[in-house]
């Protein structure tokens, strides 16, 4: 078991300084790193992949520069692995949790702004959403299908920033 343990620290590079590992080292870091992170976004939720909302996309930013941490060698290995589980744990908990609780799910993953009803725009909505009058008129042709705002009973900003549209 110990030629086997002194084997892996070998390999990985574990124990010695970040400016001495070797291509090996670091290619089977990145190795390890890729399966696991597999596994780690097998365990959370197939939206957190979609970047569906801010809730979402944080934790994509935070694992993937978390674990490049154990790829370069800037910090213990195996400790940042760990750290990557928690957060895909942490943010699957959250997700059951507002998953039961819409208010929670508010919180943490934002709600849907209507911007349009009944063929008028709501500015003062547009505004504190950052949507430009171009950009409902870019989605308003991509996903309605049509450039005739009247034609538009609703229009919502969603959760994940997306604009929704429901025809008249």
């Amino acid at each position: 078991m110990n030629a086997f343990w002194n084997s892996i620290q070998s390999v990985l590079g574990l124990g010695i300084e970040t400016k001495e590992l070797a291509f090996l080292n670091i290619a089977a870091r990145g190795l390890i790193v890729f399966v696991a992170t597999l596994i780690m976004v097998r365990l959370s939720s197939k939206r957190s992949l979609a970047e569906k909302t801010a809730f979402d996309a944080v934790l994509l930013i935070i694992l993937a520069s978390v674990l490049a941490r154990a790829i370069n060698g800037s910090a213990p290995f195996f400790p940042t692995l760990g750290t990557g589980i928690v957060l895909v744990l942490s943010h699957r908990l959250l997700s059951v949790a507002a998953y039961h609780s819409h208010r929670f799910g508010c919180l943490i993953k934002g709600e849907p702004a209507v911007i349009v009803q009944d063929g008028r725009l709501d500015r003062e909505t547009m505004r504190r959403n950052q949507v430009s009058e171009h950009d409902v008129e870019e989605d308003m042709r991509l996903t309605a299908k049509t450039d005739d705002l009247s034609k538009i009973k609703i229009a919502r900003v969603e959760r994940s920033g997306d604009i929704s549209f429901i025809e008249k």
